[in-house]
């Protein structure tokens, strides 16, 4: 233990040197179920040692060098602890970022997280609003914070392939409005969007939006808090969306096309509202029920206890009795200064979120429900089950 500076007169606080590495990570996240394939440790690996699997069945990093074997790292053996400073599910991952955003930790009542408000808000540009998705807020806002100099690249996913490669998301980086449109709209199978971030920095940008989902929201805050700077401080913005889960890529052939008969080509566009709503290029619409989609859920969603995106500045999702709105979460002051932005300068409409107290009871329900998933035997976050 070291004894840290402290102001004259208050007793020197004692803080233990972080030495944790990829030998604690793999057994404490990664083989216990606990790791989201967010790829946060992936980015922030100085020595480019560390790999991800972004297809079928994987969605998961793992170790590059065979010297050490997969669990453990010659370069941590060393004192490279940056893998474990960067993964949002490692020991008391929540508390730090409740204390880097918030100076705070949440209280149990607050179980979809702590923010400032809660409203519905659409973007007021009806071509962004039909290409995005719910009512097209998360585009809207990529565009607007571009062309006002709060980015200059965001993280995003866009669809690979077509035929038999449509659908298949992959991370990609948008710098302008048309490669914002171009990634509109949401996928549900899992796409771990931070590993763009080696494109965006290559490619000059400094201010960088991160749009992800509830797992993958968590890394700006953790990587802040516990100071892996040279990709933390890039992030610059962190738009994270609702999430349940997501799904294996291989839904589409082994339930969609060969139950329903629905193709990757023949479909347009997809939305989950209690069942699975699928578009096709014909103009037909088809629900699948939720529960025959269960199987296909990636092992790394069920054990993440956030379903409402707590630890970015703006949190959205399409629940609730509208539609075509989007309930819009701010939780940070950045969060809702852009909206606030937006709104006075007519980027975007807004209503109350009491318009739809419904879609905020769904948002409580379904956090709760998320957090029960944490388990029991994991490391304790005292903040992680409400009481």
């Amino acid at each position: 233990m070291a004894a840290t500076e402290t102001p004259t007169g208050s007793k020197p606080r004692t803080v233990k040197k972080w030495t944790h590495q990829w030998k604690q990570l793999y057994p404490e996240v990664i083989l216990s179920g606990l790791c989201t394939g967010c790829s946060g440790c992936v980015i922030s690996c100085p020595h480019d040692v560390i790999g991800y699997d972004h297809r079928t069945g994987g969605y998961k990093p793992f170790h590059l060098e065979d010297e050490l074997g997969p669990d453990n790292c010659i370069h941590g053996e060393k004192g490279c602890t940056s893998c474990t400073r960067a993964c949002p599910r490692f020991r008391t991952w929540e508390w730090e970022a409740d204390e880097k955003l918030f100076e705070r930790h949440r209280t149990p009542d607050e179980v979809a997280g702590i923010y400032k408000d809660v409203i519905l808000t659409r973007a007021s540009d009806d071509f962004i609003h039909e290409v995005g998705q719910d009512g097209g807020l998360v585009s809207a806002i990529l565009i607007w914070a571009l062309e006002h100099g709060y980015i200059d690249a965001a993280l995003v996913s866009y669809v690979e392939g077509d035929g038999d490669g449509a659908w298949t998301p992959v991370p990609g980086v948008a710098r302008n409005r048309e490669d914002v449109i171009r990634g509109a709209g949401s996928r549900y199978t899992y796409s771990a969007n931070p590993l763009a971030m080696d494109e965006a920095l290559e490619g000059g940008a400094r201010k960088v939006a991160l749009v992800g989902t509830s797992c993958q929201s968590s890394i700006p805050p953790v990587m802040k808090s516990r100071k892996v700077g040279k990709v933390g401080n890039r992030i610059a913005l962190n738009i994270g969306l609702l999430c349940s889960k997501t799904f294996d890529d291989s839904i589409f052939d082994e339930l969609f096309e060969l139950k329903y008969g629905l193709r990757r080509s023949d479909i347009r566009k997809m939305n989950i509202k209690g069942v699975f709503q699928i578009w096709t290029h014909d103009g037909r619409y088809h629900e699948v029920p939720l529960k025959e989609c269960h199987a296909w859920t990636r092992e790394g969603c069920n054990h993440c206890p956030d379903f409402a995106a707590e630890h970015a500045d703006i949190s959205t999702g399409g629940i609730g009795k509208f539609s075509d709105w989007t309930l819009t979460i701010v939780r940070t002051d950045l969060g809702r200064e852009i909206i606030i932005g937006m709104l006075e300068d007519g980027s975007l409409v807004g209503r109350p979120g009491d318009d739809d107290p419904a879609a905020i009871e769904l948002m409580r329900k379904l956090a709760a429900k998320s957090r029960k998933r944490w388990p029991a035997d994991a490391w304790e976050v005292p903040a992680m089950l409400p009481s």
